[in-house]
């Protein structure tokens, strides 16, 4: 096999693409050979050794992919060589082989492409978790979308209209806004020229986002928590821009509003069964044509700095994808 070798974690130039032995996979275990990988935010960070997860060195970076099983380890059930499957296994999707735990790999149904496989399951459950269960999202409510033209946007775009919400999605550029309004937002704002309180309160007639995904935080995360309406939920998913607001927590009190925090990876280890039925949901939800991951671009695996460095350059609308041969 070949793979991303990272034995020293400083950053996208110590990755080196290496012959390795194919493993065996031991009990409960099973070999993918992966056909396609997506590039997400932590892949960056864990390269940098800047991720909350530390994996000892040497380690293959790649948090999310699909392909097909080769092999079973001892005890293994409901898998067999054959089976097309996916995965968000922390390491080990930029390579052409990896062995992974049973029971983080999800049996993808006849029609469900590599490619979209590969950028589907960290972004769509983080979005169902946020939109769905913790904020109880209903049909006829108004969602802001931080961020929305990234990864985890686009497929929150897409969740929210799927649950019946109007979507006020934000993004950087006029290009991105153009975009997100593509993929169903039904109205779109670009938060860099410094009018989003303004701009909100325009399209919501005054009354503000019932809820507003923030993945951005940063700069951001004031001004929205600001134009929050009354009993709104504000989800924190994370902070791409690389600063934790701190926020004026008296406007909880005065808009009766829920700070509520979404962390899908330990929702999916402490809830396992709820987790695997959302994954069902969404996995029917693409099968009807509900929702489909976004795609950037599409690159060899062997392009993986290509691809980094086209993440770094936040020029990407969804996701970019990596494929072996």
């Amino acid at each position: 096999m070949k793979a991303w070798l990272c034995e020293n974690p400083t950053g996208v130039d110590a990755l080196q693409w290496k012959e390795l032995p194919t493993p065996a996979p031991a009990a409960g275990e099973i070999l993918v050979a992966i056909k396609a990988a997506s590039l997400n935010f932590p892949d960056l960070l864990i390269i940098q050794n800047k991720y909350q997860m530390k994996p000892p060195l040497p380690f293959v970076p790649g948090t999310e992919f699909a392909g097909v099983v080769e092999a079973v380890g001892e005890g293994v059930k409901g898998f067999k060589p054959g089976d097309a499957v996916a995965a968000f296994a922390g390491t080990g999707g930029f390579s052409t082989h990896a062995c992974i735990p049973a029971n983080v790999a999800l049996p993808l149904p006849a029609g469900f492409a590599f490619e979209d496989a590969a950028a589907f399951i960290c972004t769509y459950a983080t979005g169902h978790h946020a939109l769905i269960d913790r904020a109880a999202l209903q049909a006829g409510e108004t969602v802001l979308i931080l961020g929305a033209a990234g990864g985890v946007g686009t497929a929150a775009i897409q969740i929210a209209k799927a649950a019946g919400a109007r979507v006020i999605a934000a993004a950087s550029s006029d290009e991105k806004c153009a975009r997100c309004l593509e993929i169903g937002a039904d109205a779109a704002i670009n938060y860099s020229n410094g009018k989003l309180r303004d701009e909100l309160k325009a399209l919501t007639g005054g009354k503000g986002p019932d809820v507003i995904y923030d993945p951005v935080g940063g700069d951001l995360a004031e001004p929205a928590f600001r134009s929050i309406a009354w009993r709104g939920r504000y989800l924190v998913i994370g902070f791409a821009q690389g600063q934790i607001p701190a926020l004026p927590l008296n406007l909880l009190l005065l808009k009766g509003a829920s700070l509520v925090g979404v962390f899908w990876g330990d929702f999916a280890k402490r809830e396992p069964r709820r987790n695997a039925e959302m994954l069902g949901q969404l996995a029917r939800w693409y099968l009807e044509g509900k929702i489909r991951p976004v795609l950037d671009a599409r690159l060899p695996m062997t392009q993986l700095p290509q691809a980094f460095e086209r993440m770094a350059s936040r020029q990407v609308v969804g996701k970019v994808v990596l494929s072996n041969p």
